[in-house]
């Protein structure tokens, strides 16, 4: 477990990880994973995120080589790994369950991949106390897995995937069974080996913090396919679609019709008001498109003229979040209008009832692609 290289400075164009028009079908009319084009750089941090029944698991199964693609190429290391077995992919894996033989000392656990390798036993002693040391858990090699905690468990389960050195580890949901201060905790522990090892890392949770916390690039799927794939800030500051807008972070999503278009720029009427939002989703005027506000951007009674976007709304709830507050709104025809203000002297000034002025600038506004509030998540 040599350092390598940080994941912001080893990619250098080389592709570590290739899918190439992969798809995945069980029944041969319904696509899991539906023409998957992706490149994963070597030493990169690149999350699969998306709700259940997105294919984010079947991806990585197929990568793994549990499963096998119905069309589609996929490379490690430039080299085709269609007919290669698992076993020979070179490739560490942590599971949600850690996986972990409970008859064994975390030691033999960690030995046996080496063991399986062919590893002579001085070099296997030596690769378990570098593991050991790189997860924190020195001096527990004689216990075993049952007479550790949960957070313990799954360091161990993440030194396992890292002491024969592979060139690529792969996560599925591996804090998804811990409590949240100690997955909190995991997901920084998680980034730290990762930046310390440079590995390239392919991660796959449901949890948008967890993606934020750790990646250097996510992928954003839904029903199979790729809706957006950027840096966590990209995804939060500039989502391309409705749906990524809605799936990471909280989101005020307002529906209008397209009054005008110029430039980069549209108008348009969403309930009695008309809205200036940057254009990202192709249209014109008439067409329906849906208007994404993050709820932090939403300034309450500012000076008159500071905003392009001022309108009037009422307060509909207050609720304290310790640190800020969130409030609903009723403006734009909807009553489910989000802001959230800072928790600091004079909020109290308003109430529950009070008639507001709200504003936000236009590059905070993105006009995107029309998504009906009923469609599912999933």
């Amino acid at each position: 477990m040599n350092a390598g290289p940080s994941a912001a400075d080893s990619t250098n164009g080389a592709m570590h990880v290739e899918f190439e028009g992969v798809s995945k079908s069980y029944d041969g009319r319904t696509f899991v994973v539906d023409d998957l084009t992706l490149g994963i750089g070597k030493g990169e941090f690149v999350t699969l995120l998306g709700p259940s029944g997105s294919g984010k698991t079947t991806i990585l199964m197929m990568l793994a080589g549990f499963q096998t693609p119905t069309s589609g190429a996929i490379r490690i290391g430039g080299r085709s790994v269609q007919d290669l077995p698992p076993r020979k992919r070179g490739i560490g894996m942590v599971f949600q369950n850690y996986a972990l033989f409970p008859h064994m000392t975390v030691g033999a656990n960690l030995a046996f991949p080496l063991d399986v390798r062919g590893i002579p036993e001085a070099q296997r002693r030596e690769r378990v106390e570098r593991a050991m040391s790189l997860v924190r858990l020195s001096g527990l090699e004689d216990r075993r897995p049952g007479q550790l905690s949960g957070g313990q468990q799954q360091r161990v389960a993440i030194a396992r995937a890292l002491v024969f050195e592979p060139g690529l580890v792969l996560m599925d949901e591996p804090l998804g069974a811990l409590d949240r201060s100690l997955r909190e905790e995991m997901q920084y522990e998680i980034r730290s080996i990762h930046q310390r090892l440079g590995v390239t890392v392919v991660y796959v949770t449901h949890d948008q913090q967890e993606a934020m916390v750790m990646s250097d690039r996510i992928a954003v799927l839904n029903r199979g396919r790729i809706e957006q794939i950027a840096g966590p800030e990209g995804l939060y500051e500039e989502p391309e679609r409705a749906f990524v807008a809605r799936f990471i972070g909280e989101n005020n999503r307002l529906h209008g019709r397209v009054a005008s278009i110029e430039d980069d720029l549209c108008e348009v009427d969403a309930g009695d008001e008309r809205i200036r939002a940057i254009q990202i989703a192709p249209c014109e005027p008439g067409d329906m498109v849906t208007l994404s506000i993050r709820p932090e951007r939403i300034a309450i009674n500012p000076r008159k003229g500071l905003y392009h976007n001022e309108i009037e709304a009422t307060v509909e709830d207050m609720t304290f979040l310790g640190d800020h507050l969130r409030i609903r709104l009723a403006a734009c025809g909807r009553r489910d209008l989000v802001a959230k203000i800072p928790n600091i002297v004079g909020h109290g000034a308003m109430v529950v009832g009070d008639t507001v002025h709200i504003g936000w600038t236009v590059n905070d506004c993105r006009a995107l692609n029309f998504e009906e509030e009923e469609e599912s998540h999933a």
